[in-house]
């Protein structure tokens, strides 16, 4: 029976290179990629259909929050938990591999190019604790690493695979040009748990709100945060796509501010907030809008049970950057 194997796909260079060897073995590979609320399958879905690269989507929201809280391995330089990500993700694979009588798993991960998660120790230890070990190979460092169990069985012949190490890319784009992969995305990533702008906002989020909900994840991507002492959260829209974006994400119990004529921000307190969460938001709401500056703006303030017009002056710059997070 012909090998067929689960490639871990980002659909980064790294990862289109590991199926074009694992393929030139006449391997079967199925590709799979993951979704939470801090990165997405775009991408991978984009390159999967340029390499003709059958794709599984699977969302691990649940469980990637459950560990997100209080990562084994810790976080990188911002909320990134890379280690136990992986290892998530592997065991994840693993599972498919199994139910779809697969042979192996398969990475696109280089030794040495990430400090954290890319090391020999960090990619044993990512296997490890996985549950599936030797069944992982990393095709583009294979004969850097130990020899797993589809080598030693002649189902992957190990003198085919790579030995790259390092943060350099001339190999891979050497390679590419041999494969005719013409496009590729930058290396990048698109985890937001690497920005620290949205780690810090996450950050406040567990420490204010333990009963979080996706909604008040998501809500973390769009406008300004704002919040003063230990009071209620206020998001106030930067721009028309925010304002568009957090007016889709307003749910019942939530304070909505706006300008009644002028132009201006779009702003919610999410979950209704206190009289003091009320103000704080009706004068950021002025001072983002195109009121006159130091003059009292009109405003719609719509709460669960009625929506009543408001008369408030502006924060002042100083206190906006008081409370922004």
């Amino acid at each position: 029976m012909k090998t067929k194997a689960i490639a871990l796909f980002s659909g980064g260079l790294d990862s289109i290179l590991a199926v074009k060897v694992i393929q030139d073995q006449d391997i079967s590979v199925q590709g799979v990629t993951f979704e939470t609320p801090f990165f997405n399958a775009r991408r991978a879905g984009e390159t999967a259909r340029q390499i003709q690269l059958s794709l599984i989507v699977v969302d691990i929201t649940d469980r990637h929050l459950a560990m997100l809280k209080a990562p084994r391995y810790g976080y990188g330089k911002n909320m990134n938990p890379c280690i136990d990500c992986h290892t998530l993700m592997l065991r994840a694979a693993g599972k498919i591999m199994e139910e779809t009588d697969a042979d192996f798993l398969f990475t696109g991960e280089v030794m040495g190019q990430r400090p954290m998660s890319q090391t020999r120790q960090s990619l044993h230890i990512v296997a490890k604790n996985s549950g599936y070990a030797d069944y992982i190979i990393r095709p583009l460092s294979a004969r850097l690493l130990g020899e797993t169990i589809p080598e030693q069985e002649g189902k992957v012949n190990r003198r085919q695979l790579l030995a790259i190490q390092g943060r350099g890319r001339k190999v891979q784009m050497e390679m590419a040009k041999s494969y005719g992969v013409h496009y590729y995305p930058p290396p990048a990533g698109g985890c937001l748990l690497t920005d620290p702008m949205f780690s810090k906002r996450l950050k406040d989020l567990f420490s204010h709100d333990p009963e979080h909900t996706p909604r008040d994840i998501e809500l973390l991507k769009y406008g300004r945060h704002f919040r003063n002492g230990e009071s209620g959260k206020i998001i106030v829209g930067r721009n028309q796509k925010d304002n568009e974006a957090l007016q889709k994400l307003i749910r019942g119990g939530d304070t909505v501010i706006c300008m009644d004529q002028l132009p201006g921000p779009l702003v919610m307190i999410p979950g209704g907030g206190n009289e003091k969460d009320v103000i704080n938001a009706a004068q950021l709401c002025v001072l983002y809008s195109d009121a006159p500056e130091n003059e009292e703006g009109i405003l719609n303030i719509t709460t669960t049970d009625q929506s009543h017009l408001a008369s408030f002056l502006p924060a002042s710059r100083n206190d906006a950057g008081d409370w922004i997070i």
